[in-house]
């Protein structure tokens, strides 16, 4: 006899979990929470930036100040430099090496480009001296005394010569003082320049900045200002490297730091 059935099918017989409601995403919830607190991390904290750049050189923004002020009412042309250079060290400029076709005299890649060398020849042209011009004119006449180690260089360009530090290095030694390369800090005043060597895996590379006071101001533990990666730094990094030079120029700035040094 055949079996009656209750319905078409059978009950069939669930165990196991109640099945939920799926819920409705909130989609701009999350997205409206973040944008809120950054626009007023942003809005709250414009007035903190200058401090937190002042702050990545391991100084204030009023320590800044008050040590450019103190450097350059000393009338010193080596403290003038150095003030020209903490100055320097806080503005916003990428680290670009290309080439350039650039006025002369006077002429300067875009203010927001530049290099280590980018950062001595603004410097110089604060204090009057235009290195575009010297080094141009000291290669023209005495090129053989300048590196040859630059390739398809074979002559003179005042587009590029000044933006090399090995030309530097030797305009400098030409034309000011050579001073022993060591590790007294003593020896080191503020406006010098140091070059030094980057040793790298496969090669080493010359570098190049200017010795300035510490963020105290004590003249005696030097800091430098230099442009090595994306941004100029004021940092305690004299001796971070291997220095290959050590010079003063012009040649008064010399005659007049000898003359501090010893109390004349």
């Amino acid at each position: 006899m055949a079996k009656k059935q209750s319905g078409f099918y059978d009950t069939i017989e669930y165990i196991g979990p109640r099945p939920q409601k799926p819920k409705r995403q909130n989609f701009f919830g999350g997205w409206v929470i973040l944008v809120i607190a950054a626009a007023i991390t942003f809005w709250f904290g414009r007035p903190l930036l200058p401090f937190l750049r002042a702050a990545q050189t391991g100084a204030t923004l009023e320590q800044t100040n008050l040590l450019v002020a103190d450097l350059k009412r000393s009338g010193a042309f080596g403290d003038m430099l150095a003030a020209a250079a903490i100055e320097h060290s806080a503005l916003k400029v990428r680290y670009e090496s290309a080439y350039y076709e650039i006025p002369y005299p006077n002429g300067d890649v875009p203010s927001n480009k530049g290099k280590a060398e980018d950062v001595i020849v603004r410097c110089y042209r604060q204090m009057g001296i235009d290195l575009q011009k010297e080094v141009h004119e000291d290669m023209a006449a005495n090129f053989r005394q300048y590196p040859q180690i630059f390739p398809g260089v074979t002559a003179p360009d005042p587009n590029m010569d000044h933006r090399r530090t090995l030309n530097l290095q030797r305009f400098f030694s030409r034309k000011g003082v050579e001073l022993p390369p060591n590790r007294n800090l003593a020896d080191y005043l503020p406006g010098d320049v140091v070059v030094w060597a980057l040793v790298g895996k496969q090669s080493a590379e010359a570098h190049i900045g200017v010795v300035v006071p510490n963020p105290e101001g004590d003249k005696g533990r030097p800091w430098v200002v230099h442009h090595l990666d994306s941004t100029i730094k004021w940092e305690d990094a004299l001796f971070g490297y291997q220095i290959l030079g050590h010079y003063r120029y012009p040649m008064a700035a010399t005659v007049a730091a000898n003359t501090e040094v010893s109390g004349g």
